[in-house]
């Protein structure tokens, strides 16, 4: 759980209150701080599987591994497009880019002195491999949380709930705590680097009134919790892959998608530059 805690202290829930910018640690890196802190809860899933001295956790572990690693190298290259466009790794400032220049995966807009309704070929052009690097990025996102359809490592019918099936109690509700805190700091990444974070077109920050600061916060909190409902949704409404076809999907799918994406970006960047 204390990873997924983690990721949160870098993302941006709102412009200012007060003054007082509202996001815990301002990172330069903050991008890589979410990928080099989510990626420590694999070691607690491994461990946990196999000290608990059953094939069924261990099994549970190992299966939970495999497909975390797999996912987040196409997870990693999905957001490589948003750096090149952006030039920055610092989640506020990937978010004032889009305040400019509309959502990334929905750039229609920009609030940059007259509030307009802003089309462009640039913009136009942008948004293909935007929305490339969104629907990898929310599917990455579903195997690196363990949701259906990519709820593998807990397979009930299969491996007897997995890498938690010799935990009870306090140590039963973390695993669970830890997935679910995992899906709102996930959530709160998509937000900030394809939703355009706490911003709402033709809505003005907290600098100009601590009431517009608070509408910041709620914006932000209102599309973290309508991706969250798009979790549970899925969950309620898809069945689980086989494992081979988990890992293939990552191998042979994503991970080539991903890293086609970032030469299409870079081949449209040249083009607008030329």
């Amino acid at each position: 759980m204390v990873p997924a805690i983690l990721v949160l202290a870098v993302l941006p829930f709102g412009s200012t209150l007060f003054g007082v910018p509202m996001v815990i640690a301002n990172l330069d890196i903050g991008v890589l701080w979410v990928f080099a802190v989510s990626s420590l809860g694999v070691y607690g899933i491994v461990l946990a599987g196999w000290s608990s001295n059953s094939k069924y956790p261990f099994l549970g572990g190992i299966r939970s591994s495999s497909q975390m690693i797999s996912y987040e190298l196409s997870l990693g290259l999905s957001v490589v497009p948003v750096f090149m466009i952006t030039g920055t790794l610092n989640l506020g400032e990937i978010v004032q880019y889009q305040i400019q220049n509309g959502w990334m995966v929905f750039p229609l807009w920009f609030t940059g002195g007259d509030a307009l309704m802003g089309f462009s070929l640039e913009k136009t052009l942008l948004c293909i491999p935007m929305l490339i690097s969104f629907v990898v990025f929310v599917i990455a996102m579903f195997a690196e949380t363990n949701r259906v359809p990519f709820d593998l490592p807990e397979a009930e019918q299969e491996l007897v709930a997995g890498y938690h099936t010799e935990y009870s109690s306090m140590r039963f509700a973390l695993f669970f705590l830890g997935e679910y805190a995992a899906i709102i700091a996930g959530s709160g990444v998509i937000v900030t680097l394809f939703l355009g974070g706490w911003s709402l077109p033709f809505i003005p920050d907290g600098s100009q009134c601590w009431i517009w600061g608070l509408v910041n916060i709620g914006t932000f909190f209102a599309k973290v919790a309508a991706l969250i409902f798009f979790f549970l949704w899925v969950r309620w409404t898809l069945p689980r892959f086989r494992f081979d076809q988990l890992m293939k999907l990552g191998w042979y799918v994503f991970f080539e998608v991903a890293l086609v994406n970032i030469f299409i970006t870079a081949g449209i960047l040249a083009y607008l530059k030329s």
